[in-house]
């Protein structure tokens, strides 16, 4: 006896059985979060085969890279949308690995200030370069003309998002 083929559908396949019952912003949310989460399981799985790493890390030096004077553990973690204890761990293995380093703030020597060792930042730098490759790769399909009209069309839906949720207060 064989057994029967599951196929597990993404919510944006699922809503597709009964387009009519779904307004097409919300089939266009689901299709922005399939593809959202297609790239993103891809990159997590490349990180970990080919660096041994997590995207929780990459994205930690993603932000130490951008501010070469380090910042706070509160600024780490309010740029990464995440909690503050959720960054404590984060950079505590980061800085028993030799990748990150860490000081108290000159004018508060109870905050202390992250930043990217030279080893983490020739890890960081190799590991972004690959990372630049991938979404090149999984964005091949596009022509430049398609990636121009998508960039303009989801900055148009951003501004949207921010008028909805701080009316008044659109960012770019």
């Amino acid at each position: 006896m064989t057994k029967p083929h599951l196929v597990l559908l993404d919510a944006e396949t699922k809503v597709l059985e009964a387009p009519q019952d779904h307004k097409d912003q919300l089939r266009l949310w689901l299709r922005l979060l399939t593809c959202t989460s297609l790239v993103e399981t891809e990159i997590r799985k490349r990180l970990r085969e080919q660096f041994a790493t997590t995207l929780p890390r990459f994205d930690v030096f993603a932000q130490l890279e951008r501010a070469p004077g380090g910042m706070t553990l509160g600024e780490l973690s309010k740029r990464m949308m995440v909690s503050a204890g959720n960054i404590t761990g984060l950079v505590d293995r980061l800085v028993e690995a030799g990748q990150l380093e860490r000081a108290p703030l000159s004018s508060d020597r109870r905050v202390q200030v992250v930043a990217l060792t030279p080893a983490g930042r020739r890890d960081f730098e190799a590991m972004a370069r690959r990372h630049e490759d991938w979404v090149v790769e999984m964005f091949d399909g596009l022509s430049q003309r398609d990636i121009e009209a998508l960039l303009r069309v989801l900055g148009k839906l951003k501004t949207s998002v921010h008028t909805a949720v701080s009316p008044g207060e659109a960012n770019d």
